[in-house]
């Protein structure tokens, strides 16, 4: 099996392509490399301008060294091989979206912290508790989660109560799996 392709090299060909200092850029998208991006490494720390990092369509298998982006406002990390959220915690003061859709994830560990997110994609994952679901309420900032495809959605739906289900244990929600969401569930 061939070797992943590090952050350092991908960085190379995105300043190769783009004509732009990696430290400098503002969006920094390292998508479907080949061969893929396996590894979140120390190089990252060099982003120090980055709002928006893509490495979605990878194989990144853990989240891990981000200290260094404090200006990161959206993170992109669809389509990897995440087993965990834990690691984001570091951008617990500026992160703003982050979409994580399509990997292993199935539980929330790692943003219940977060101040500033408002959008969290996590559709086709592995969340299969409503307790778990329950555990973004103390997220007051979420206004837009995309759950869709997981199990807890999956069960909720066919007994037809998904949307009062999440709505009830997340007030704060204005949209939830792509639909904007009516006033207060009272039931």
């Amino acid at each position: 099996m061939s070797k992943g392709m590090s952050i350092k090299d991908a960085l190379k060909q995105f300043e190769d392509e783009t004509g732009q200092k990696a430290k400098d850029a503002k969006i920094v998208k390292l998508i479907a490399k080949i061969p893929f991006i396996d590894k979140m490494d120390a190089t990252l720390s060099q982003l120090e301008s980055c709002e928006h990092l893509s490495l979605g369509t990878n194989k990144v298998e853990k989240i891990a060294n981000l200290n260094g982006l404090k200006n990161l406002k959206v993170l992109a990390l669809s389509r990897n091989a995440l087993k965990t959220l834990q690691g984001i915690e570091v951008l617990g003061d500026t992160l703003v979206e982050l979409w994580v859709s399509y990997n292993m994830i199935d539980k929330f560990k790692g943003i219940t912290g977060m101040k500033k997110l408002k959008v969290l994609h996590m559709a086709h994952n592995r969340v299969s508790e409503m307790p778990e679901v329950g555990k973004l309420s103390s997220i007051a900032s979420l206004e837009d989660l995309l759950l869709i495809g997981n199990p807890v959605e999956e069960a909720k739906s066919e007994e037809g109560i998904w949307f009062s289900a999440v709505k009830k244990q997340l007030k704060q929600l204005k949209k939830l799996d792509g639909v904007v969401l009516a006033g207060d569930v009272d039931d």
